[in-house]
């Protein structure tokens, strides 16, 4: 990697002096204790600069893989540069599972939870929900662990860091038996079922949801909905009620898919997981993308801001008075749900969530130009941006959003009292407090 590495969809040039791509824990280690300032660097596929600075950059991926399982306890413990999708194939072959997963399973599982990325899912946490401890380089070299029985007052702080605490190098994460889901899509859900009752009804229909808008008009182009096959997966507003029925032709008045969906027409639905009602593992079904696939679209931007679920309706409502302004700009949108959690920076910090995405097309002008509108609407219901993507929320703003805003500045300055592993982003939204 040079130092002038970008994001992988080449969005964000880095503007890091160096860039450190070590081979070993101990070569690690020896990096971090000679420099002066550092940041970790995952699989690049932040749109904001959490990740950025103009000191050093180091990256994880070169590190042993590790994939650990502990059945007796119930977790994996793994390597932070491993990546979801690797890292499920191999926990598939021992019986066990993720309980979600996100869209890409190309992220790396250290950078996804330090930013709190998520899937979908009335019931299911973010990524960094199922983390049980973490293993940290601190900024004298030395390993650190913290873990959620051990430290209970410190690890809700630690899991996501934003990089802010050290170089994370292992995460223990919680697993559950591996199961199968069925996906399908089902297409042009009328605008009648986004009233606040049914829209909570098609956000609760399976075991994840996904509902994706080109903001064309006020209907929902497509619903994916990624069934869950087993005890203990029913939902009552569900398509199916039998693991083995086939979904109807229509449901709630959207028609279902004949053929496999990309969320961007056009684009070649090859790259997508199976769809189709045709049952399979959880990896193959729970990410949109597959992990062989470039994902997405290439080229773009990404916006993504989190409000409590039961304003989902309204929020979506106000969006729809600015629609022409955001398809302009837009690849397309997408609508899912994440549940409470206890994580001072979580974005679902305490309050079960709706997530409005938005794929911008590579166009920087358009894209501040209705950032602001968008903020605008939402600003009721206290939206919290997404720490990797593009946002234009003030840093004042967006920490009054967080109540353990503070108590994360003091733990940041407690761990790494130099700011070593500081960098702009960080400190202007969550700038030093000095300690007592």
């Amino acid at each position: 990697m040079t130092p002038h590495a970008t994001n992988w969809s080449g969005t964000l040039t880095f503007g890091a002096r160096r860039v450190h791509a070590p081979t070993s824990l101990a070569e690690l280690q020896e990096i971090v204790a000679a420099t002066a300032r550092i940041r970790a660097l995952g699989t690049a596929h932040s749109f904001s600069t959490v990740a950025d600075t103009t000191a050093d950059l180091v990256s994880v991926a070169g590190l042993p893989a590790t994939v650990e399982v502990d059945a007796a306890a119930s977790t994996v413990t793994v390597s932070a540069g491993i990546r979801y999708g690797e890292l499920a194939r191999r926990l598939d072959g021992t019986g066990f599972a993720l309980a979600n997963l996100g869209s890409l399973p190309h992220i790396a599982v250290g950078g996804a939870c330090a930013t709190g990325t998520h899937g979908s899912g009335i019931a299911n946490g973010n990524l960094a929900s199922a983390v049980r401890a973490i293993e940290l380089v601190t900024a004298d070299g030395e390993l650190r662990t913290l873990s959620r029985d051990a430290d209970p007052d410190r690890f809700p702080g630690a899991v996501i860091a934003l990089g802010a605490l050290g170089v994370v190098v292992r995460l223990v994460l919680d697993v559950v038996p591996a199961f199968e889901l069925r996906q399908v899509v089902y297409q042009n859900l009328p605008a009648t079922e986004l009233g606040s009752g049914a829209l909570q009804d098609v956000l609760a229909s399976a075991y994840s949801v996904s509902l994706f808008t080109r903001w064309g008009g006020p209907q929902i182009d497509q619903v994916w909905l990624k069934h869950r096959i087993g005890p203990g997966a029913r939902f009552d507003s569900s398509p199916v009620t039998d693991d083995a029925a086939p979904f109807p032709s229509t449901w709630r008045g959207a028609r279902l898919a004949s053929s496999p969906m990309h969320p961007v027409p056009g684009m070649p639905t090859v790259s997508c997981t199976e769809q189709g009602g045709v049952p399979g593992p959880w990896h193959e079904r729970l990410p949109h993308f597959r992990l062989e696939f470039t994902p997405s679209s290439g080229e773009e931007i990404q916006t993504e801001y989190l409000l409590p679920r039961e304003h989902a309706a309204d929020a979506l409502a106000a969006l729809g008075t600015i629609r022409e302004a955001i398809a302009a700009a837009l690849h397309v949108s997408e609508i899912r749900t994440v549940a409470a959690d206890d994580l001072w920076l979580s974005p679902s910090y305490r309050r079960d969530s709706v997530a409005i995405h938005f794929t911008w097309r590579k166009d920087p002008d358009a894209v501040a130009a209705v950032l602001p509108a968008i903020e605008d609407l939402l600003a009721p219901y206290e939206p919290r941006p997404h720490w990797g993507k593009v946002f234009g929320i003030s840093p004042e703003v967006v920490r009054a959003r967080y109540p353990r805003a503070d108590d994360f500045r003091r733990l940041a300055s407690e761990l790494d009292p130099h700011g070593k592993f500081r960098n702009d982003f960080v400190d202007r939204y969550l700038p030093p407090l000095p300690l007592p």
